[in-house]
């Protein structure tokens, strides 16, 4: 089958170094399922692969960690799906992408795509509803069953891939919505996606939130800069509110500066429980079905913005540089 890989370290101003080949085709066994993939869309993870590879491998890394298909063959412990089924999901860091022909992926990890969206729209959604959902219910314990009409989330870089889903998970929750964007048309998009207050994450958000009538907030979910904004984040945070990162830090984070508001924190990684092999992988195929139900229902909405065509190296390339730039809005989609 043909595939799409990183092979070589990265050089010069590139942002990948990314090659066409091919590999034998893989076959489904345990609770794997062999999907056809029809499309992929692009996160900031597969730039971070990319720069990881600090030599040159035998054989390219197959990146991609978003994708739609068919089943087209089941290991003999699969129970949740069947050859024909369209799926979607996000996958597993540990193991090969979405970016080629076919890919083996844990049943547990996947759900039934939606049936009204088109291929580009449902493919753009997968890593960053599972993100978002598990940031906002499972690390903040907000429920989604719940309406929580007299609080307030932060989420800084609202009109980026999580972001633009968080805003729709947070205000069907009944959440007050203030997210952050800097230039007219992420602004713009942020409150497409329903965000009630937009502040600019170049200035001081504190003396911005004050003017906007608040002096802090219930909830902040982080997906930008954590180092940047961490002494703004503590000073914005109410007592006993909670925050969630998605963002690594690059210096110590100062916990001390939550202490005696009895704050919480908490990373989120999409792929923890796939990587460690958790019982509650399982949780990831129920999320996703939940967020596909939603998204038929028009609940929730596609965050997809741009789509390409025909997934080779050059256009994941592309899409690449456009994911680096660190200017895309919403979700970018490739289709083969």
């Amino acid at each position: 089958m043909k595939a799409i890989g990183a092979k070589t370290q990265q050089s010069g101003s590139n942002q990948s170094n990314l090659v066409d080949f091919e590999i034998k085709k893989p076959q489904a066994k345990g609770h794997d399922l062999l999907v056809k993939i029809a499309a992929v869309s692009v996160n900031p993870i597969d730039i971070a692969v990319c720069k990881q590879i600090k030599a040159d491998l035998p054989q390219p890394k197959i990146l991609g960690w978003d994708a739609w298909g068919i089943v087209e063959e089941i290991g003999s412990a699969v129970e949740l799906f069947q050859p024909g089924d369209r799926v979607f999901y996000a996958g597993d860091y540990r193991r090969s992408g979405s970016n080629a022909d076919y890919q083996l992926v844990d049943e547990r990890l996947v759900a039934h795509a939606p049936k009204k969206l088109s291929i580009a729209q449902a493919v753009a959604m997968p890593l960053t509803s599972l993100t978002a959902w598990e940031a906002l219910f499972e690390k903040m314990g907000l429920s989604p069953e719940k309406k929580y009409s007299n609080q307030t989330i932060l989420i800084i870089n609202g009109a980026g891939g999580v972001g633009s889903i968080a805003i729709q998970l947070a205000k069907m929750v009944g959440l007050q919505v203030v997210a952050t964007a800097s230039r007219s048309e992420t602004k713009n998009w942020a409150q497409k996606m329903g965000a009630d207050i937009i502040l600019n994450h170049r200035r001081s958000l504190p003396e911005q939130l004050f003017n906007n009538g608040q002096k802090s907030v219930d909830f902040i979910l982080g997906l930008s800069d954590i180092d940047g904004h961490w002494g703004e984040i503590a000073e914005m945070i109410k007592p006993e509110g909670r925050i969630v990162s998605i963002t690594g830090n690059q210096h110590p984070l100062d916990l001390g500066l939550l202490k005696s508001k009895s704050v919480t924190f908490a990373w989120e990684w999409m792929y923890t429980k796939s990587f460690y092999q958790l019982p509650t992988m399982i949780t990831q195929h129920q999320i996703l079905e939940k967020v596909s139900q939603l998204l038929d229902q028009g609940i929730l909405h596609s965050t997809l913005k741009q789509t390409l065509h025909s997934l080779n190296a050059d256009v994941l390339e592309q899409a690449h540089q456009m994911i680096a730039s660190n200017r895309s809005i919403g979700k970018i989609v490739i289709c083969k």
